[in-house]
């Protein structure tokens, strides 16, 4: 075969693997049970060689996730042994710092054998409604209070499952046919990954991956190397300061452009926090090498090749290097602001390509229902625990507005209220677009978004606060300006803190607005006709079209007019 036809095979063999990781990513979508997993998409997939390298992951999925599980293969083959690695095996682990992060992450590896040959790895990972513990949440002052430890371990055995294992788990989660359906959904979609890639091999004529593997990974590394070596040798800092979960916490990074690499350190950031919100390494270095690689070479296909010249450092003992045993359960809202920090100082290096500041973190929330105490309880009352992910604003961009109530920097996907709702005796009662969240500029901010939940007849509720941006909203890019914050309270108006576990008495709802993104660019330099399109749409109101806009009250009236008439703007 001649130098042509072998690129050209290796390239649709490329091609191929990136679609295999996707089948195998899609496989667990269609079989968790988990809503996290089926409706918002927290989960990633991918294919490695028999060194533990990734060579490609799954599109569906998020960059905490799999940014994170680059490393996690080699993390397993050490503690199993290379001579105690077989045919049928599956591992598994919820390990925060040989993992993605935190206890409510499984991982499950398992090896490739064709021929009897072993010629690679799948892994995924996915997230969890429970762990046991103190549940999701960052009230825990430790790692062994945030739930069930699984190490690195054999879930099956030459093809025979751990029933003990199994047994362990079950009986110290609150949702075990849930979580041990999610671990079996875990090991059937690796399953899936392993079939179509034999299937690969035997079409292609491979009795290993090493040829495809070199090629994959000499050719990502070549390609942003080449990436990296054409911007400007410098370097600058960022700062950013959220809300912390009892005081705010400051990120400081410093980012700096070397020939083959660009070096991410986190120097000068605020230290541990005695709560849950800290983040080990492994997830800060997932979105930091994820902000980088997105400004500057999106479309080279994620692996261990095209992540490795981004280098990230960070002291330990601070909030984005947290040692064992510090709380990390919520260790997402530190790690999501990592993207936004690290765009502060790359825009100093690089003007006019990154965003500005978004929503951030993700607007999580975890209802812990249960019968009424205050009176008693209808017979049908239950005990249930529902996760549901939704979103902020995302921060505008150079050359469009941001994307409204859709999550940036993790592409998590908002969970629909039918879905929420089929989880468990929870009721939402309202969720809807905000108006004039979006910071104002050239390019607006997205829209975060409002929500009302409550529980059914006969039932009281403890619901997880997992939000920020409550003193700290998103920061305008060139100009632009600051999203709105987020706010959180009962509906009788008792005040509500941004984390943490609060009671919610019977037939009472909790008001949530969500945070917007900020503006990129002056608002006066907005398109005028954007301005009437926004005002018309509802994303905008009156009073903001005219103070930040300059749209005179004559062309706001016939704005509103057409609006009301259905007629385009």
């Amino acid at each position: 075969m001649g130098t042509d036809s072998k690129t050209v095979a290796h390239q649709v063999m490329w091609n191929r693997l990136i679609s295999v990781v996707e089948e195998q990513a899609q496989a667990l979508v269609r079989t968790a049970f988990s809503t996290s997993v089926r409706e918002a998409g927290d989960l990633s997939a991918g294919v490695y060689d028999v060194q533990g390298q990734m060579l490609a992951q799954a599109v569906t999925g998020t960059p905490g996730h799999v940014n994170a599980m680059a490393d996690a293969v080699a993390h397993f083959i050490r503690p199993i042994g290379r001579d105690n690695i077989a045919e049928g095996d599956v591992y598994i682990t919820n390990d925060p710092w040989e993992g993605t992060g935190h206890l409510h992450d499984i991982t499950m590896v398992t090896p490739s054998f064709f021929q009897g040959t072993l010629v690679g790895f799948f892994a995924c990972t996915a997230h969890i409604v429970d762990i046991g513990g103190r549940g999701f949440g960052a009230d825990a002052a430790s790692v062994y209070e945030e739930g069930l430890y699984i190490p690195i371990m054999k879930f099956a055995d030459k093809g025979t499952v751990d029933e003990t294992l199994l047994r362990i788990v079950r009986g110290n989660v609150r949702e075990p046919d849930q979580l041990i359906g999610d671990i079996y959904a875990l090991a059937t979609c690796n399953e899936i990954g392993h079939r179509r890639l034999i299937d690969m091999m035997i079409e292609f004529g491979l009795g290993d991956l090493n040829g495809i593997a070199d090629f994959i990974l000499e050719n990502s590394r070549r390609a942003t190397l080449e990436r990296i070596a054409a911007l400007p040798r410098e370097s600058a800092t960022g700062e950013m300061t959220i809300d912390g979960f009892d005081t705010p916490i400051t990120l400081k990074v410093e980012v700096t452009v070397h020939e083959d690499r660009i070096v991410t350190n986190f120097d000068g950031t605020s230290g541990v926090d005695k709560k849950g919100i800290n983040c080990p390494l492994v997830y800060t270095k997932a979105y930091a090498c994820y902000a980088l690689k997105v400004a500057i070479a999106p479309e080279i296909p994620n692996n261990a090749a095209s992540l490795a010249p981004f280098e990230v450092e960070a002291p330990a003992h601070t909030i984005v290097n947290a040692i064992h045993p510090a709380p990390v359960a919520l260790r997402h809202i530190v790690g999501h602001f990592v993207p936004d920090t690290v765009f502060a100082a790359f825009d100093k290096i690089v003007p006019g390509l990154v965003p500005a500041e978004g929503a951030g973190c993700l607007c999580n929330f975890q209802v812990s229902l249960r019968p009424r105490t205050d009176a008693p309880a209808p017979a049908d009352a239950l005990r249930s625990e529902v996760l549901t992910f939704n979103s902020g604003g995302s921060g505008a961009r150079p050359e469009y507005d941001g994307l409204n109530a859709t999550a940036f920097p993790s592409g998590v996907m908002t969970m629909p209220v039918e879905a929420t709702e089929h989880a468990g005796p929870v009721i939402i009662w309202r969720k809807e677009l905000r108006p004039d969240s979006g910071g104002a500029g050239k390019q607006r901010g997205g829209l975060g978004q409002f929500m009302e939940v409550g529980a059914r007849e006969g039932h009281e509720f403890d619901i997880q606060a997992m939000f920020d941006r409550v003193d700290h909203p998103a920061r305008g890019r060139r100009g632009g300006k600051s999203g709105a914050s987020t706010t959180i309270a009962q509906d009788d108006g008792t005040a509500m803190r941004g984390k943490g576990k609060q009671f919610v008495p019977h037939g009472r709802k909790v008001v949530m607005a969500f945070p917007g993104g900020a503006g990129y660019g002056t608002a006066g330099d907005r398109d005028v006709n954007a301005v009437k399109r926004d005002l018309a749409r509802g994303y905008i109101s009156a009073q903001t079209a005219k103070t930040d806009y300059g749209l005179s009250t004559d062309q706001i009236k016939d704005v509103l007019a057409a609006a009301q008439k259905g007629d385009d703007i």
